[in-house]
């Protein structure tokens, strides 16, 4: 069976920058990643370079910035009043999670000064160049839940979890 749209994959990656930094090994940290093809759950370009492949294929893959987090926007980073952290300790290279326009975004605090801290919402690996190093393990059909929810479940999941007005 082939990587194609309504199909679970399970795969090993190592993802390193251009330098050859390692970022994020699945394998080392003994935890392999599932998707749901086809429903926005990886980077497009990584879906791409994954369509038609089997379990066993290994391949490397790089994103350009523009396929991956995008480019850095220098528009977003900018000055907040100190008062906006409530006396919390904040300090450079801290991160932190927090509700964006669009959801969810990771803030990088850049500088602290007495009145005004300096923060960047870019995501910490835009302007990038990525490289990926992939190896799939396992290729099946979804199942009418995960369709329905647009990820994998946990195996064993009771489809009657899932509304009947959800199912495609």
């Amino acid at each position: 069976m082939t990587i194609a749209p309504q199909r679970v994959v399970t795969l090993h990656y190592v993802l390193s920058d251009q330098h050859g930094t390692v970022l994020d090994d699945s394998r080392a940290r003994g935890q392999s990643l599932e998707y749901l093809h086809g429903h926005g759950n990886l980077m497009a370009g990584l879906e791409r370079a994954l369509a038609g492949q089997g379990a066993g294929a290994q391949l490397s893959v790089t994103l350009m910035p523009a396929e991956a987090y995008g480019l850095r926007d220098e528009a977003l980073v900018r000055e907040v009043g100190r008062h906006a952290f409530r006396g919390a300790e904040v300090a450079p290279g801290m991160r932190f999670q927090t509700p964006g326009d669009d959801g969810p975004e990771i803030v990088t605090v850049l500088e602290v000064r007495d009145d005004a801290v300096v923060i960047d919402t870019n995501h910490p690996l835009a302007g990038q160049t990525l490289r990926y190093r992939l190896e799939i393990l396992d290729v099946r059909e979804a199942t009418r839940a995960e369709l329905a929810k647009g990820h994998p479940l946990p195996p064993g999941t009771d489809p009657g979890e899932v509304e009947d007005k959800k199912m495609p």
